[in-house]
């Protein structure tokens, strides 16, 4: 436990003191699910090959209004201790639209379920278009009327931190490293730094539950989110344990926006979730936001360590 508390306090040093705060990255509530878009250390997920994709549609009844599609995969090779994996971001909002293409790794440390702690870093690129075309002018005859398309395109990293025990998991991560110390740009997306914990339960027979904190700095603005989620099982009688069902789950974020959560597994290694998001802050559009999300497991060997108690249960 000396290491550990080594490692955690050498990574946090490193992070806040190169970083600075930074502007919107992209805010889906799913993350409670997957935290792999802006933790690569969250994908050391023993036991199978993990697949994720959820899709955001904001303001629903406004043209033009933000729109994001995400997609990951990742394994985890036990004899190596090391995760890999794939991600790709596509967010359009109005005239611009920004793709994320990013390849992940994570190392593991900790041999058994008592606790780990795993380390992450993931590379790709950051490229973001703006389409003039697209802008719906009262006169097309202004000569201010910007029309052009321009595109940029730039090195992405993140990295990361994530502690898991029985009953905890804790985080912490920095985005988007290659703009640390740079001036915002409409085409760059801006260094983010994010720090989470998340007290869990899987003991009883009938539920899950799991209350988490998640506070997001950003260069003139940070944001505190809680969640407080619920999955409810059906006790089978197996040496596997009980079956896990559906989830019910509320998050809400100091920039008064509330979700609501819900998951439901399709078959054992099959699940689907559906989240409404609503915003209350004065001058912001009003209209609803949906979110969709599959998750989806796939047993492998060289993923394994044959020793979880319960192979049924999903990911914190």
């Amino acid at each position: 436990m000396k290491r550990l508390s080594i490692y955690i306090f050498l990574f946090a040093t490193i992070c806040w003191s190169t970083a600075t705060f930074a502007q919107a990255d992209i805010s889906m509530a799913t993350h409670w699910y997957n935290r792999a878009n802006y933790n690569p250390a969250s994908i050391v997920r023993p036991d199978y090959i993990y697949l994720f994709s959820n899709v955001q549609k904001q303001w629903v009844g406004l043209s033009g209004s933000p729109a994001v599609f995400n997609v990951q995969a990742s394994e985890f090779i036990h004899d190596y201790h090391s995760a890999f994996g794939i991600s790709l971001v596509s967010d359009q909002i109005g005239v611009t639209q920004a793709i994320n293409p990013m390849l992940t790794y994570a190392y593991k440390i900790g041999r058994n379920d008592d606790w780990w702690l795993s380390l992450g870093l993931a590379a790709g690129i950051f490229s973001r278009a703006v389409d003039g075309s697209l802008f719906e002018a009262g006169d097309v005859n202004d000569d201010a009327l910007y029309t052009n398309l321009e595109k940029i395109t730039r090195p992405d990293a993140n990295v990361g931190i994530e502690f898991q025990s029985k009953h905890f998991v804790l985080g912490f991560s920095s985005t988007h490293l290659f703009s640390i110390a740079k001036a915002d740009s409409v085409f760059l997306n801006t260094n983010h730094l994010y720090g989470y914990a998340i007290y869990k339960n899987t003991e009883s027979e009938l539920l899950n539950y799991n209350f988490g904190l998640q506070l997001v700095s950003r260069r003139s603005l940070t944001i505190l989110e809680g969640n407080a989620s619920v999955r409810f099982k059906h006790p089978t009688g197996l040496s596997t344990g009980p079956r896990e069902i559906f989830d019910l789950g509320l998050t809400y974020r100091t920039s008064r926006q509330m979700s609501l959560l819900f998951g439901l597994n399709i078959t054992n290694n099959f699940r689907v979730g559906y989240i409404y998001n609503q915003s209350f802050s004065v001058g912001y559009n009003a209209n609803s936001t949906h979110e969709f999300m599959l998750e989806y497991r796939i047993p492998s060997q060289v993923a394994s360590a044959c020793h979880c108690k319960n192979l049924d249960y999903w990911y914190y």
